[in-house]
């Protein structure tokens, strides 16, 4: 199937390699069903450690050994409650970049590069043994002569190749699934592609990563208790960003936060805070707060770092996300039902089953308080059982929030995300309904709906034109095709038999009385006749008068 593929021959190595990874984990299935070629082989011995492993387990690490592109994907897979079930995106939720550090030798000349001399007499200290090794960067630790202390994340040499061919394969993949079955088709491979494609060529560009942290920091710049890192763009690039270190503390571990002398709850509270502001106020978001992102300092304050992986949310999101959440506060079935349903692209299930559905949810999750997390991956376990696929950058923005409520109720138990969430939803509610904001709204559709009418007069008479000429084509979207060729195959045999009935009747029945020995004073083959032809028009006439399915 994978024939599109071949025609670059730069990809096939890689093609080769991906292979030949995924069979020496035993994922033969897998391969076949993904359509790749048959045509290479493994040249390993596959791992016996590899046989007592489940599929997922199995899936984990080969992820894990094709590189970052793969371990991106399965990251993005993991979050997909909405698609996959619990025991993969479990399993999916074990990736992780860590991986050996490259040695100096490898990463000095493209640093010395990008930099324009050797980090030794760039800076004031700079240590060649990295901190921190992922398999898309290493993370070094410097001083500038100025007396800051600063981090430098490093680009491993040679990487985007690697990725932009894993890309091409993985999108020609994805448009012969799209095209395999419907069963492929409900997962919108092309469009999970597409999106892994940006976010990974995102984290490829630290010059992006590091305008994300100044545009999130812009926000808090009035909040002291919110901290980001200060980039150096004198030393910044696309494959080395240079920002300041921030010493902070993981604030799950509690025994941390006790010898720094913070307090758990301020810690835990604040940072709920920040993220719901970004989310819900800002519409730009820290899109990966866990433990090691999201750090906690002196003054109980919160420092973020990473920011690779940001996500935006446009106005209607915004709305949308609100009017859940006040949905789910107020336990309003029919908003949760209408905002399932508008997130949808096509959606063929029985509604009845999905306000069922959408009752058991609420009832289950409106007793005592609410645990955010909870309640989003049993929401998109909803959508999964009822098979409607949520937009992709929804996705995000739950895994954000699952995260975030992971990480700060290991802080303290007691934090109450959805309460503290109230208070902003219904200032963004009111802010979004107040007589200024619904004045705005209206001069602009009004101003759109103006510069259309400038449209509609040609439009309509070119309308007009092709249908005086016969030229309005109509596309049909034919569903349960099979159905219909089962009912036209019926159709026609009932077409035959009443053919053939009307013929012995009018044709062939006149002429039996001529022949064969008489039985009630009629020939044999007259009887035969007779019945023939009453029995096929009360088989027309059932048919008829059968009711329409």
């Amino acid at each position: 199937m994978l024939e599109t593929a071949l025609v670059a021959a730069r990809d096939r190595a890689r093609l080769a390699e991906v292979v030949g990874i995924l069979v020496d984990f035993g994922l033969e299935g897998l391969v076949a069903q993904l359509g790749l070629p048959k045509i290479f082989v493994s040249k390993k011995n596959r791992d016996s450690a590899h046989q007592t492993m489940s599929i997922p387990e199995r899936l984990r690490h080969a992820i894990e050994a094709l590189g970052p592109t793969y371990v991106k994907l399965g990251q993005i897979l993991a979050t997909r409650h909405d698609l996959l079930s619990p025991e993969w995106t479990t399993e999916l939720e074990k990736l992780h970049n860590h991986v050996a550090a490259l040695g100096w030798d490898e990463i000095a000349p493209q640093l010395i590069e990008d930099l324009g001399a050797d980090p030794h007499d760039v800076f004031l200290e700079f240590s060649s043994t990295p901190i921190a090794a992922a398999s898309m960067a290493q993370i070094y630790k410097a001083k500038l002569k100025t007396g800051e202390d600063v981090v430098l994340k490093v680009r491993r040499p040679n990487l985007r190749p690697k990725i932009e061919a894993d890309l091409r394969l993985l999108g020609h993949v994805a448009s012969l699934l799209a095209q395999a079955s419907p069963d492929w088709a409900r997962f919108k491979p092309e469009s999970i592609v597409s999106y892994l494609a940006s976010a990974i060529r995102d984290e490829l560009d630290f010059v992006r990563e590091g305008h994300n942290c100044e545009q999130l920091a812009a926000c808090f710049v009035d909040n002291p208790y919110i901290v980001f890192p200060t980039i150096y763009w004198q030393w910044t690039s696309e494959r080395v960003l240079v920002q300041d270190y921030v010493a902070g503390v993981n604030p799950t571990k509690a025994h941390l936060l006790t010898q720094q002398g913070l307090d758990p709850q301020q810690v835990a509270q604040r940072g709920a805070l920040a993220v719901l502001q970004m989310i819900l106020q800002d519409g730009i978001f820290h899109a990966d707060p866990h433990p090691g992102n999201l750090l906690a300092l002196s003054d109980n304050r919160i420092g973020f770092i990473d920011f690779g992986l940001v996500g935006h949310v446009s106005e209607r999101r915004k709305m949308q996300l609100l009017a859940l959440f006040q949905a789910l506060i107020d336990g309003r079935s029919d908003k949760v039902t209408g905002m399932l349903l508008s997130w949808a692209d096509q959606y063929d299930a029985d509604p009845i089953q999905l306000d069922m559905a959408v009752e058991r949810f609420l009832a289950q999750h409106g007793v005592g308080r609410l645990r955010i997390s909870v309640a989003l991956m049993d929401f998109m376990s909803l959508a999964r059982h009822q098979k409607i696929t949520l937009p992709a950058d929804l996705s995000l923005l739950f895994k954000t929030f699952i995260t975030a409520d992971g990480v700060l109720t290991q802080v303290s138990s007691q934090l109450d995300i959805v309460r503290l969430a109230e208070p902003m939803v219904l200032a963004q509610l009111q802010q979004h309904y107040q007589l200024s904001a619904v004045k705005d709204r209206a001069v602009r559709v009004t101003a759109e709906l103006y510069e259309l009418s400038d449209e509609i007069p040609s439009a309509i008479r070119l309308l007009l034109h092709r249908l005086r000429h016969g030229r309005v084509g109509v596309d049909l979207e034919m569903r349960q095709i099979d159905r219909f060729a089962h009912v036209f195959e019926l159709s026609a045999i009932r077409l035959c038999i009443a053919l053939v009935t009307a013929a012995f009747a009018l044709g062939l029945a006149p002429r039996l009385f001529e022949y064969g020995p008489v039985w009630f004073g009629m020939p044999l083959f007259a009887w035969l006749g007779l019945a023939g032809t009453i029995f096929g028009c009360v088989l027309l006439a059932f048919w008829l008068m059968k009711p329409k399915r």
